[in-house]
């Protein structure tokens, strides 16, 4: 079994962050480990505290994983501060845990500012080049790029972003989330070509999550071997059948229901 491991926050609601990253990664039968950057206390209404991991023991709880087991990828997703973000860094080359997939998370679904923002620039410089692939969504391009999100509208604005964060250094990039007609576009740019991997758009209200399961979906592919681009189209239709299957729990925006995806027993 390969293995996988994610360097991210948790949510004590089970929608999101590492709880999302570790179910996903059952799911696409790899075995996931965690180092967790940030407590929060939250559910599908909002976040309603946070408390950052200590620098010391989020490297401690990545050399100490990493040590011991063979991480086949890795992917990160909550790092609130620059600190954190100076000491992933370290972390993922210390350990050579390649590839990496960067999930720039800064604003939860409900609007919640989850990265302080003096570590953005630190994500932009030390990250993103060491990064196998970015997967911002609308708002976190437009603040990687300090463009307008409501500017983000079209396919090729997203690709005209994606060139510009390939720019900052990332080595590829996709783009979630361009509405166009009855479809949802995820723009890919893998350094030379764009690609677009489309599907019927589903309820934002049951979408809580997505962004989470979709890059530790990308994690575990790479983790299996796969391309880069089967990965993504991978990750595409897990994230399109758990926004599809959603059950509904809580009474603000419902989490995506990766299980869904899980292989039925014959």
């Amino acid at each position: 079994m390969k293995t996988a491991l994610t360097i991210a926050g948790s949510d004590s609601s089970g929608g999101a962050g590492i709880q999302a990253d570790l179910k996903t990664f059952s799911v696409l039968g790899v075995f996931g480990m965690s180092a967790i950057t940030a407590v929060t206390a939250q559910n599908t209404l909002g976040v309603k505290e946070s408390f950052n991991i200590s620098p010391e023991l989020v490297r401690q709880q990545i050399d100490v994983t990493a040590g011991d087991i063979q991480v086949d990828a890795t992917k990160t997703g909550m790092l609130p501060t620059a600190d954190i973000i100076e000491v992933v860094e370290e972390c993922i080359k210390r350990n050579n845990l390649l590839p990496y997939v960067c999930d720039p998370v800064m604003i939860s679904k409900s609007g919640s500012e989850l990265i302080e923002k003096d570590a953005i620039e630190s994500l932009r410089k030390r990250l993103f080049p060491i990064a196998t692939l970015v997967t911002p969504n609308r708002r976190e391009t437009a603040q990687l790029t300090g463009g307008d999100v409501d500017a983000l509208s079209s396919v090729a604005a997203a690709k005209d972003a994606a060139r510009r964060i390939a720019g900052i250094g990332a080595k590829a990039v996709v783009v979630k989330g361009i509405e166009s007609g009855d479809q949802t576009v995820d723009v890919f740019f893998d350094g030379r070509e764009f690609y677009e991997l489309a599907a019927k758009t589903h309820p934002a209200e049951k979408s809580h999550g997505s962004g989470c399961a979709f890059s530790a979906a990308i994690t575990a592919g790479l983790a299996n071997r796969l391309s880069l681009l089967e990965a993504i189209d991978q990750a595409k239709q897990l994230v399109n059948t758990a926004i599809q299957y959603s059950d509904g729990q809580g009474r603000g925006t419902a989490p995506v229901n990766v299980l869904a995806f899980a292989p039925k027993k014959k």
